[in-house]
């Protein structure tokens, strides 16, 4: 099934690409599969089983670590702190704005 892309319009192009995309990932699925079975299969041929070879399962693994420690803290409600990490929180910018330095607020 040769396609002479030659001679599709940009839409045709477009879906061709598409269509190919998703056999592509369709085709990684099954070879996943395959893999996975025959190492199950190897695995279970040597007498173990997948959680003595790789250990148990991770359930729920984030990439993300832990929790940071805070590293700023409100002087009006020491209960308020930051990590310094994402988004300034509104109490931190208030207290910029009336004149605090970032060290002023540092643990």
């Amino acid at each position: 099934m040769a396609v002479d892309i030659k001679t599709l319009n940009h839409n045709q192009l477009n879906e061709l690409i598409s269509k190919a995309q998703t056999r592509q990932q369709e085709l990684r699925k099954e070879k996943v599969a395959k893999l996975r079975d025959k190492i199950q299969a190897l695995i279970k041929a040597e007498g173990f089983t997948f959680e003595d070879v790789f250990g148990h399962a991770r359930a729920g693994k984030s990439r993300r670590g832990g929790t940071v420690a805070p590293k700023y803290r409100n002087p009006a409600n020491p209960e308020q702190t930051w990590s310094g990490r994402g988004k300034r929180p509104r109490w931190f910018n208030d207290a910029l704005k009336a004149g605090k330095k970032e060290k002023d607020l540092a643990i």
